[in-house]
């Protein structure tokens, strides 16, 4: 059996949708990260998205853990044009298409970006291939990554899906024995 320890990054406190935009993590809550290090495996090894925000969480969590090299599959989804724009700008312009875009994920995708499905595909892919089978590994990655394997394990639809809150500096654990299953969500230890 292979077990990920899904990690949510630290804050950005950004207003917009954030998705490729590199913006830092606020690392300042260093107990709440001392917390989430204690939580996690010791012996487990460390990979993160190769967004900024991703690999300084990973990097402050990681202590004596073996770091991997990042993995750009684990990525947040891409937002193409409506990156780092409020929900109310981008429903003024387009209000069919963002409803669309989340009230029925799945193709819909904003221009120049991503749809739903398409991140799921991207980030199912990259789990799999990190599911290494007796092992554990702590990925640190985003709240649309993350859900979207919280999604898979489940079974249920986006939408269903998107109701799950994942919190910054939480965990979400899930198992591999030839089926997915969600372990733990939104822990924040």
């Amino acid at each position: 059996m292979a077990t990920l320890w899904w990690v949510r990054h630290g804050p950005t406190h950004a207003k917009g949708m954030v998705g490729w935009t590199d913006l830092p993590a606020d690392l300042s809550d260093t107990p709440a990260l001392d917390r989430l290090a204690a939580h996690l495996p010791p012996d487990a090894a460390v990979v993160s998205s190769d967004l900024a925000r991703a690999v300084t969480t990973a990097d402050a969590i990681c202590g004596p853990r073996r770091r991997l090299p990042h993995d750009p599959g684990l990525r947040e989804i891409h937002f193409g044009t409506w990156e780092m724009r409020r929900h109310d700008e981008i429903e003024a312009e387009a209000p069919e298409h963002i409803r669309a875009f989340w009230d029925a994920p799945g193709d819909v995708r904003p221009p120049d970006g991503e749809s739903w499905n398409a991140l799921s595909a991207r980030v199912s892919a990259a789990a799999d291939r990190l599911a290494v089978p007796g092992g554990d590994l702590i990925v640190v990655a985003h709240f649309g990554a993350i859900l979207s394997q919280v999604q898979r394990a489940l079974g249920i639809p986006a939408r269903e899906a998107f109701a799950q809150p994942i919190d910054t500096l939480s965990v979400t654990r899930l198992t591999f024995d030839g089926t997915w299953r969600l372990e733990e969500v939104n822990h924040r230890p």
